[in-house]
């Protein structure tokens, strides 16, 4: 997927001045290695059958702040805003590839990930996640992968470890969220897209950029989204070596 932004320069007076952190500072713990993929595969069945939650809002501490809380209850998901981030106003002149620049390059350094695509896109993605909320994504690190599991519930995104999720279930806190942007669909033709790296002791800006991308890619390419619909509907059918091999990774 291409992206609209071009390189122009950053524009000036359309984001609001605002904290866009609370202060509470994250508890660092340790990843553990890697599932072999044979294991991986009976595991991913057993959370299939078992684990995965029916409701995103049922996930533990979703505040899109950095913080360790994540065990203390549920309380419904609360991204912010769009116009506590950007001055709603000052965009309306603005061309889509502006806009699309002007919020890329505006979050950069940030301690989030912002991106943007058009809204025939969002509407594809959004459709196919509606029956398919599930995904399981490697994340390549040093001489083996870590296993991401993600819930697609437009227009949200949530990534955690499937280790914690396995070992917590609906109160495993998420390392990565995204929230998709529709206020300028029809009039710019463009979905402003924004990830909040929850736990950056999980999880890099470049990592977290770069599941964001994959996994859209696994919802938006046809024959990526195959392996998602195999993922979430017929389970058995489902062999994790396939997501591997679609991402160039060795099998393990």
């Amino acid at each position: 997927m291409q992206r609209l932004s071009t390189d122009i320069a950053l524009g000036r007076g359309l984001f609001l001045v605002r904290p866009l952190f609370g202060n509470a500072s994250c508890s660092p713990f340790l990843l553990k290695q890697s599932i072999a993929t044979c294991c991986l595969q009976g595991e991913l069945q057993k959370m299939q059958k078992h684990f995965i939650p029916g409701d995103l809002l049922k996930w533990g501490s979703l505040g899109f702040v950095r913080t360790s809380r994540y065990a203390t209850g549920f309380k419904p998901l609360q991204p912010k805003p769009l116009d506590s981030i950007i001055d709603m106003e000052s965009v309306k002149s603005r061309s889509p590839q502006d806009l699309a620049t002007v919020w890329d390059d505006y979050h950069l350094g940030r301690g989030h990930i912002g991106t943007s695509m058009r809204a025939q896109l969002y509407h594809l993605l959004e459709h196919r996640a509606t029956t398919c909320e599930y995904f399981v994504i490697p994340l390549w690190r040093g001489s083996g992968y870590t296993t991401m599991f993600a819930q697609v519930q437009m227009p949200h995104m949530l990534f955690t470890g499937l280790e914690d999720y396995k070992a917590r279930g609906t109160q495993a806190a998420p390392y990565f969220t995204v929230s998709y942007y529709t206020e300028f669909a029809k009039s710019k033709d463009l979905v402003l897209i924004r990830g909040d790296v929850v736990f950056t002791s999980k999880l890099s800006d470049s990592e977290a950029k770069w599941l964001l991308e994959t996994t859209q890619t696994f919802y938006l390419n046809d024959v990526r989204y195959k392996l998602v619909a195999r993922f979430n509907k017929e389970t058995r059918d489902f062999q994790f070596k396939d997501v591997l091999q679609a991402l160039d990774m060795p099998i393990l």
